[in-house]
């Protein structure tokens, strides 16, 4: 079994109530439904940072930056 270590980050108090009750409808521990998106993170959405190129991830935040008020213009819904 793996050995397991006790945390306390401060967390929104809006998420843990939301945690618990989830944890408790489904019959899981709360270190059970914890433990899921962090595994998730780290063996799925950590490698996919990396990935990117540093120089290829700058020139996509200086476009991001610049750009921004057209491209939240082209991601709005058309109008009818």
């Amino acid at each position: 079994m793996p050995r397991s270590v006790k945390i306390a980050p401060k967390i929104d108090a809006k998420l843990y109530e939301e945690l618990v009750s989830v944890a408790k409808e489904n019959g899981q521990s709360q270190q059970f439904v914890l433990e899921r998106p962090l595994e998730h993170y780290l063996h799925n959405v950590v490698p996919l940072q990396s990935m990117v190129r540093p120089e290829v991830m700058a020139a996509y935040r200086r476009s991001n930056e610049k750009y921004r008020e057209l491209y939240a213009r082209l991601s709005a819904p058309l109008e009818s």
